[in-house]
């Protein structure tokens, strides 16, 4: 009888082992899982501030790389004029601009 005490009392240790074991399972499962759940502190961001000059290049520059380099209308309006020869050529301004040009060049 002795042994059948002693026999049943080792499996009723073993039985509780192991549902201390299932426990301490589940403590560790939900231990890990709030470890996981918590939130990181954010990392701090980098930021850029672009001041009003630079921003006013920026706009300069994408209206420039836009443009076509000359007035289209322009061109098309002496190309018509030049071909129904109304285009007069003003002979004094001309050299007076020449002039003016060469001596900015060559001083």
């Amino acid at each position: 009888m002795v042994n059948q005490v002693n026999g049943s009392n080792q499996q009723a240790n073993a039985l509780t082992n192991a549902k201390q074991q299932q426990v301490d399972i589940k403590k560790d499962n939900a231990a890990s899982t709030q470890t996981t759940q918590t939130p990181s502190p954010k990392a701090a961001s980098d930021s850029v501030s672009l001041t009003p000059q630079a921003q006013q290049l920026k706009t300069m520059q994408d209206k420039a790389q836009q443009s076509s380099g000359f007035d289209s209308e322009k061109v098309a309006e002496l190309k018509k004029a030049i071909t129904e020869g109304k285009y007069q050529i003003d002979a004094e301004k001309l050299t007076k601009n020449l002039a003016d040009f060469e001596f900015n060049v060559y001083g």
